[in-house]
């Protein structure tokens, strides 16, 4: 019996003995496993700091990727913190942009520079862009592409587009070797002023050419009667003025009337004569060989103003001076739309359009009414892109600028532009100080849209921003 025990005791022993490595066994797998997952974690956040500096590894997925939104978001708003609410209130405005400038995603730093050196060196933009994804900079302002569709009536309706090639009128030629005053402009003109005018016409057609293939390089190449509508012909001295309301249009006409001798002189001829008389023709009143022959023969002349300065000379022109027909197809659907509580008597005549009404009225995309040659932009009207304009000239300087047009179409010495203003005389003419006067009315973002809406004008026509907070 004794014997019996002490064997049992001694096969409980052997089987302590066998069991004991498989627990050591245990042990070191476990340890190993942990090991493993301690250097994975380790390697994991070494891969986040490598790639966002200072972001430490939360516990779980969800806060890592709260912490690095929210810690981009910081690094955002220090960055430019100024920009970046402008982009949020555009974004967020009651009242629909008509448009917004495209931003290139690029954070190389520009260079100091004048706004002419910008223009004529800008850089590509990714036509793809999303515009809430966009960060808005000085240094990142680009123009969006905004052309509308080309309408096609008809296939009678379409044309080739205007060559500049040898085709081109003569004035170009007659431009680029004019070193010497013609005799018949001797009296107003002396060498030097002859060929300063001459090199200005000459970068400005240089800078429209390299706009135009920067920003409008995608629009159709056709040009049909749309595109010439607001172009009139005179034959005689072999002249395509395209009208440009608000920048010496009224005073041009009655030139071309006195050029084609329907009239002895401009002074005599009424407002109502130069609009509604039609002793002007229409280019696009022609056939299709009729204005094609025009397009490569005769000089094409467009005179442009300050597009914010034309834009308010328009508004006091037409809502703050009676005017019948503004006021009714105009004034009555902006009041009823953008004024709170009007009366009953501006709902009935539309008298008394704010300037602050008719900004909103411009930047709707949603307009209660369409838009009018007053204050469309210049490169709508006249589709410097499609037609290869001979001479650019400009309202502030029209004295000097149009004295030296008639003199190389060879018109009459005494043939001269009038610069009387004809409607509400009283009235003082909208300058630099009184376009300052009528913005102060409205908020800094309406100042910004509406230069937006008129961006390609200013890039085109070479104009400077006219307020020092616009970007």
């Amino acid at each position: 019996m004794l014997w019996m025990k002490w064997k049992m005791g001694v096969d409980s022993l052997r089987g302590r003995r066998r069991r004991l490595p498989c627990s050591l066994w245990f042990l070191l797998l476990f340890a190993a496993g942990g090991l493993l997952l301690f250097i994975h974690q380790r390697d994991l956040s070494e891969m986040v700091q490598q790639q966002y500096p200072g972001v430490k590894l939360g516990n779980t997925p969800r806060q890592s990727r709260e912490t690095l939104s929210t810690q981009e978001r910081e690094r955002g708003k220090s960055d430019n913190y100024q920009d970046h609410q402008a982009t949020e209130a555009i974004i967020s405005s009651p009242i629909p942009p008509m448009q917004f400038p495209h931003f290139e995603k690029s954070k190389q730093t520009a260079t100091p520079g004048s706004r002419e050196q910008s223009r004529q060196t800008p850089t590509p933009v990714s036509r793809e862009q999303d515009i809430t994804s966009l960060h808005v900079s000085k240094r990142h302002r680009k123009l969006l592409k905004t052309s509308p569709p080309v309408h096609h009536n008809s296939k009678s309706d379409s044309l080739p587009s205007s060559s500049s090639s040898s085709s081109s009128s003569s004035l170009s030629a007659s431009l680029s070797s004019s070193s010497v005053v013609p005799p018949s402009a001797s009296g107003s003109f002396t060498p030097d002023k002859w060929k300063k005018l001459v090199s200005i016409q000459e970068a400005r057609r240089q800078l429209m050419k390299e706009m135009c293939a920067k920003y409008k390089s995608s629009i159709s190449k056709t040009i049909t009667g749309h595109h010439v509508r607001n172009l009139f012909v005179e034959d005689k001295y072999k002249l395509l003025y395209c009208q440009v309301p608000k920048a010496g249009c009224s005073n041009w006409k009655r030139t071309l009337m006195v050029l084609a001798g329907k009239a002895p002189n401009a002074q005599s001829i009424k407002h109502d004569t130069v609009h509604d008389g039609h002793h002007l023709r229409e280019l696009n009143s022609f056939d299709r060989k009729g204005i094609m022959h025009r397009l490569e023969s005769y000089t094409k002349v467009i005179f442009v103003r300050e597009p914010l300065e034309r834009m308010v000379s328009a508004y006091r022109d037409k809502f703050e001076n009676p005017n019948n027909y503004y006021h009714s197809m105009f004034g009555k659907p902006i009041i009823s739309k953008y004024r709170v509580n009007p009366s009953l008597e501006a709902l009935k005549t539309g008298n008394g359009v704010t300037f602050k009404e008719f900004v909103q009225y411009l930047l709707d995309v949603h307009r209660p009414v369409g838009m009018d040659i007053h204050w469309d932009q210049a490169n709508q009207l006249c589709n410097p892109c499609l037609i290869d304009y001979d001479f650019i000239g400009k309202f502030e300087n029209m004295d000097e600028e149009s004295n030296f047009l008639l003199r190389l179409i060879g018109a009459p010495p005494n043939v001269k532009l009038p610069n009387f203003k004809d409607r509400n005389p009283a009235d003082k003419r909208t300058s630099t100080q009184i376009t300052e006067k009528y913005f102060s009315q409205v908020s800094t973002l309406e100042r910004q849209r509406i230069y937006d809406f008129y961006y390609t004008d200013y890039l085109m026509f070479n104009y400077t921003k006219p307020f020092k907070d616009l970007y």
